[in-house]
């Protein structure tokens, strides 16, 4: 060897030597984890409450807006037919078929498919309507998917 390789390997083994812990080496402490953990918790917390909020809100606009357009092909069957709704009886059916026997004002259909909500429940009709008396209703079971209690949605809800 030369006396410069000595000269530098002389300076290496002079050089302290750290020690690092099996710990240190193995990653995070208990500690750090349950730190982390309880960070990401708290934000879920509060950020979760949101989403589902919003989400909930976007389904009854969705609702709405299916009503809306529910009423637009009741109002384009009523044109054909002298003004007339179809009856309860007939339902939101006569929208979709042609009512067996002769109807020449028929002109539909009227919508292509039956209409859901966005809880993927039958939307209920009743012509005349018991909150639109001159009228018909129309209305979402809303989330809890029964018709009839209060978080229905209907086209008599401004």
């Amino acid at each position: 060897m030369s006396t410069r390789n000595l000269s530098m390997l002389s300076q290496h083994s002079r050089m302290p030597k750290h020690r690092l812990t099996v710990s240190a080496r193995l990653g995070f402490t208990l500690m750090e984890v349950l730190l982390v953990l309880g960070i990401l918790g708290i934000i879920m917390a509060m950020v979760v409450p949101r989403i589902l909020g919003r989400q909930k809100g976007a389904y009854e606009d969705v609702a709405r807006a299916s009503l809306s357009g529910l009423a637009d092909a009741l109002k384009l069957y009523a044109l054909d037919h002298a003004g007339d709704f179809p009856t309860t009886a007939q339902g939101l059916q006569v929208l979709m078929r042609k009512p067996s026997g002769k109807d020449p004002a028929w002109k539909g259909p009227y919508l292509e498919k039956e209409p859901l909500d966005p809880w993927g429940t039958a939307i209920a009709y009743r012509f005349p309507g018991t909150r639109n008396t001159d009228s018909f209703d129309v209305s979402s079971a809303g989330p809890d998917r029964i018709h009839g209690n209060q978080d229905d949605i209907g086209n008599w809800q401004k």
